[in-house]
């Protein structure tokens, strides 16, 4: 059996790194060919394309980039026809893999969805050319498996993966770091470049405190080093993203996967969101949900504080990063995070979403 994977985030490379995993264990010869990263292809997948050369964040990056989408869309289809997979296998991505399945469906390659675009958030029309081009969907939040039965699609709720990762590995308050707080300012290029520098303006007012930024692999430190030269107290760990939230007293934390992670790890935080100006324009004009903490959105309810584009700066985030110091109000915030892992329920998501795919085959 072949099958072709496409994962465009670091988000995406973890959960298909799990999936790959779980598809081997289930059924050894399978054969998997993938876009993603450094964890698929540990996993067994053979990469040919990694994700750092496919993530634009924004409008704005898209539209500036748009020559090299187009370039990587030809050269995937290429890639898919050489390869002759059984199936596709897209996780998330969504404006790159819909493009794909459209494609696939016409070629006659079944297509499987496994962690469902966003649409439920900004584009719900987009449901449509989902019905008519994605063969089986299998989504990770409980809203979403309601979102789309609404909308006449079958679809499986597997739970979410991140569980089986981190939901046994809670730690408790032994081994806290009371003077830690983590930085997670995202994985892209343009991420640190707008979001980290709001983090740090708020260090000095906190001088009794370690401030400690969560790096990943994929971008040289050097990106992270050249907003550090004002800020000689702040320290930066490369590739220990868990360690750190584990250790934190609470945590500064971009928008999407990560608010999860650090929820699931039971960190108290603040999620911060940045984009080009156009670009923020433009998404609050389409994007249809209260919220846009993962977090929230599956309480449905302003859990964690949100500071998004012109909120992000000093004083507020001074405000909310205080409030997050207070005994009593990290104890509501943890009291949500325990509803938000009685919500999701219980683990197994990638050997779920295994087994749906090659029941499926």
């Amino acid at each position: 059996m072949r099958l072709y994977l496409i994962a465009g985030e670091a988000s995406g490379d973890l959960h298909g790194s799990n999936l790959v995993k779980a598809l081997k264990r289930q059924s050894p010869t399978v054969q998997i060919r993938a876009w993603g990263g450094d964890l698929m292809q540990a996993a067994g997948a053979a990469v040919v394309k990694h994700y750092r050369d496919l993530a634009f964040m924004g409008f704005v990056e898209v539209v500036k980039n748009l020559g090299t989408i187009l370039r990587n869309l030809r050269q995937c289809k290429q890639d898919i026809l050489s390869f002759k997979p059984d199936a596709l296998v897209l996780i998330d991505y969504p404006g790159f893999n819909l493009r794909i399945a459209k494609w696939a469906k016409k070629t006659g390659i079944p297509v499987i969805y496994y962690i469902s675009p966003q649409i439920w958030a900004w584009h719900a029309s987009r449901v449509r050319a989902i019905r008519r081009d994605v063969d089986k969907m299998l989504v990770i939040l409980p809203f979403e498996r309601d979102f789309y039965q609404k909308n006449g699609m079958e679809v499986v709720y597997t739970g979410h993966p991140l569980l089986d990762a981190l939901s046994d590995q809670i730690p408790d308050a032994a081994t806290r770091d009371p003077k830690l707080i983590a930085l997670l300012p995202g994985s892209r290029k343009q991420e640190i470049s707008r979001i980290l520098p709001e983090m740090l303006r708020v260090t000095p007012l906190f001088p009794e405190y370690r401030f400690v930024i969560a790096g990943t692999h994929t971008l040289p430190a050097a990106i992270y080093q050249e907003h550090l030269r004002h800020y000689p107290t702040v320290e930066l760990t490369i590739g220990n993203t868990y360690d750190l939230l584990r250790r934190a007293r609470a945590a500064l934390v971009k928008s999407g996967t990560s608010t999860l992670e650090a929820a699931l790890l039971d960190v108290p935080q603040v999620v911060c969101y940045k984009g080009s100006p156009l670009s923020y324009s433009i998404a609050k004009r389409v994007i249809q949900v209260k919220y846009i903490a993962l977090v929230n959105l599956i309480v449905d309810a302003p859990l964690v504080k949100e500071l998004i584009q012109h909120e992000l700066h000093t004083t507020p985030l001074q405000t909310a990063l205080f409030e997050l110091l207070d005994p009593e109000k990290a104890a509501t915030i943890r009291a949500g995070y325990a509803r938000l892992r009685e919500i999701l329920g219980a683990g197994g998501a990638s050997e779920k979403a295994a087994a749906e795919i090659l029941n499926y085959l």
